[in-house]
């Protein structure tokens, strides 16, 4: 019997929404990346700055950590900002996580040493698959901050070993799906997260099964999508090419209060004291 299911927007099972992708959104970021993947946009930024945490002082290495939020009107109904609310959103909270352990299993960290790399990712509107853009989106962005930060010499080397990217997948009527809207997602019967490197080694998969378990066969086939659809991701975002490279447009590393911090900088007093009694 013929399958006749058919998409929402009708698109094939292996076919991605619309990739748009913009660099340095931000002018005060290291390096910045809106990335559109259909009607969702996520934007990442990447910073740089002195310190690491407690663990880690004094150990010669950096350490790279990630901020995920929602802004508050990127739903139609609009969420309340976390900075409201006592707690974090534990939904933010674990996606953040599984942002920094992604990018920590690619970045060579001894060479910042004690430096600490800052990704935010703010969903700016949500349609499905934010984690997952935002992960791809960060890629580009820190990507570019690294080659800067060769180019400006606060590193020795590019720190990136290997790009990464996200691909959302689902099961919706027996059929497998690649990059699932939120009108996808929230009628699938199954559906997964992978986390890829280029060259497609594996970083991390979230899924799972709600309606019944699934068989090793339907599984492979998520696998196999997700892979191809990844390098549809990477060849589509390497259309557009950022800006030109120049040491003279990285803003400064920061301090880790947040303040510029620049090596052997001195400031004229707006007095001197002794001076100033001298001359009565």
């Amino acid at each position: 019997m013929e399958n006749k299911f058919v998409r929402p927007d009708e698109r094939k099972n292996n076919e991605l929404r619309n990739i748009k992708v913009t660099y340095d959104t931000l002018g005060y970021a290291q390096a910045s990346v809106l990335l559109e993947l259909g009607k969702t946009k996520v934007l990442a930024s990447i910073t740089l700055q002195y310190g690491v945490p407690q663990f880690l002082r004094g150990q010669q290495t950096g350490w790279l950590t990630a901020e995920y939020a929602m802004l508050p009107c990127s739903t139609h109904k609009r969420i309340n900002r976390e900075s409201s609310q006592q707690k974090r959103n534990s939904r933010s909270v674990e996606i953040s996580r599984l942002i920094g352990r992604s990018f920590r299993s690619v970045v060579d960290l001894d060479a910042i040493k004690e430096k600490t790399i800052i990704i935010d990712c703010d969903v700016l509107q949500a349609d499905g698959g934010t984690r997952v853009a935002c992960i791809t989106a960060a890629n580009l962005a820190l990507n570019l901050a690294a080659k800067r930060w060769v180019e400006a010499k606060i590193t020795p080397h590019n720190i990136v070993k290997e790009e990464i990217a996200a691909l959302s997948a689902g099961l919706i009527n027996d059929n497998v799906c690649l990059d699932l809207s939120y009108e996808e997602d929230s009628v699938a019967d199954a559906d997964f997260n992978f986390v890829l490197t280029k060259s497609g080694k594996l970083i991390e998969i979230q899924g799972t099964a709600e309606k019944s378990p699934l068989n090793w066969n339907t599984f492979e086939t998520f696998k196999d999508l997700v892979s191809n659809g990844i390098k549809q991701l990477f060849e589509a975002c390497a259309q557009v090419t950022p800006a030109v490279i120049t040491s003279t447009t990285i803003p400064h590393v920061a301090s880790k209060q947040g303040a510029p911090f620049i090596k052997k900088q001195t400031k004229k007093p707006l007095f001197n004291l002794g001076k100033r009694l001298g001359n009565k």
